[in-house]
C-alpha cells in the first residue's frame, strides 16, 4: 500500500517510488503493471509513470509486458552498509569466528518487526533456509531479533512488533505484554539469546549484541548451526564464549576508530 505521509515536507512521489521498488520480492521477482498497481494501491497511470521513471534510471527493466528489478538496486543497500564503516571492521572478526567454530556467522539490524542481515560469513553446509545480505526474518523467531528487541525501551519494542512483517517466513503471534517483557528482560540480563528450531526445523542459533559508543545496541552477531550436528550444550558452552569475544573485539575496534552512534532502522 502507498505510504501515508505526515508533515509538510513529506514527498509523496518519492514514497510512491519506494513502494513500487518494495512491491518486488523473491516470491514476485517480476510483475505486470496491473500487479504492481494492485500491490502498491496506486492507480495504474501512476504506477506506470513510476515504473518508466525507474526503468530510465536503471533500477527496473521491462520485458514482455512485465517488470523486474535490476542489480542497480543493490547500490541502495550497499551505500548504507558502506556508509557505516562498521561492516569493514566486522568482517575479520566474523571470519575468525567462523574459523574457530566452523559454523556460519552473521550480523543483523532491526527493521520494524523483522531483522535484516547486513553482514555474513558462511560455511558450505546445507541449511533449511537461504540467508544472504538483505534477507529478512521475523524478529521473534530469531536469536538476533530477540537481542535487538531487548535493546529497545519496552514501548519501542512493542511498537516495532506492531509493524507488519515483510519476511517470507510467517511471523509468530506477539506475546502478551507480561510475557514479552519477561522474555526481553531475560535476554537483557543474560546478554544473549538463542533460538532452537524456532525459525525453521534444524536451525539453531545464538546471538549477542554489538554496542555503539553510547552503549546502545546497534547490531547483533550470531552463530548458526544445524540441530542434527550441534547440540545446544555445544552451541552455548563452546560457541557462545567465542561469539562474545568476537563481539567485544569488534566493539573495541569501533571505539578506537571513533565510531559514532548508529541510528536504528525503523
Amino acid at each position: 500500500m502507498a505510504q501515508e505521509g505526515r508533515g509538510p515536507d513529506f514527498i509523496e512521489a518519492l514514497a510512491r517510488g519506494l513502494d513500487v521498488l518494495r512491491s518486488f520480492s523473491a516470491e514476485r521477482p517480476a510483475a505486470s503493471l496491473s500487479e504492481v498497481a494492485q500491490a502498491t494501491g496506486l492507480a495504474r497511470p501512476t504506477a506506470r509513470r513510476i515504473l518508466l521513471t525507474l526503468s530510465e534510471l536503471g533500477y527496473v527493466r521491462a520485458s514482455g509486458g512485465s517488470y523486474s528489478l535490476t542489480p542497480r538496486v543493490l547500490d541502495l543497500g550497499t551505500a548504507y552498509v558502506g556508509s557505516l564503516g562498521l561492516w569493514d571492521l566486522a568482517r575479520p572478526h566474523l571470519e575468525d569466528l567462523v574459523a574457530r567454530t566452523h559454523e556460519s556467522s552473521s550480523m543483523a539490524q532491526l527493521d520494524g518487526s523483522d531483522i535484516v542481515y547486513v553482514a555474513r560469513v558462511a560455511v558450505p553446509k546445507l541449511i533449511a533456509l537461504r540467508v544472504e545480505i538483505g534477507t529478512r526474518f521475523p524478529a521473534l523467531r530469531t536469536s538476533q531479533g530477540k537481542v535487538l528487541l531487548a535493546g529497545l525501551p519496552p514501548a519501542e519494542a512493542r511498537a516495532a512488533l506492531a509493524v507488519p512483517s515483510r519476511s517470507a517466513v510467517p511471523a509468530p503471534p506477539v506475546p502478551p505484554d507480561g510475557e514479552l517483557s519477561a522474555l526481553l528482560a531475560g535476554v537483557r540480563d543474560q546478554g544473549w539469546a538463542s533460538a532452537d528450531e524456532e525459525l525453521a526445523p534444524g536451525v539453531r542459533s545464538v546471538a549477542v549484541p554489538v554496542h555503539d559508543l553510547s552503549g546502545a545496541v546497534l547490531a547483533t552477531m550470531n552463530v548458526t548451526v544445524h540441530a542434527s550436528e550441534t547440540s545446544m550444550e555445544t552451541l552455548l558452552g563452546h560457541h557462545l564464549p567465542l561469539l562474545r569475544a568476537a563481539a567485544t573485539a569488534l566493539e573495541e575496534d569501533w571505539s578506537r576508530r571513533g565510531g559514532l552512534p548508529v541510528e536504528r532502522t525503523r
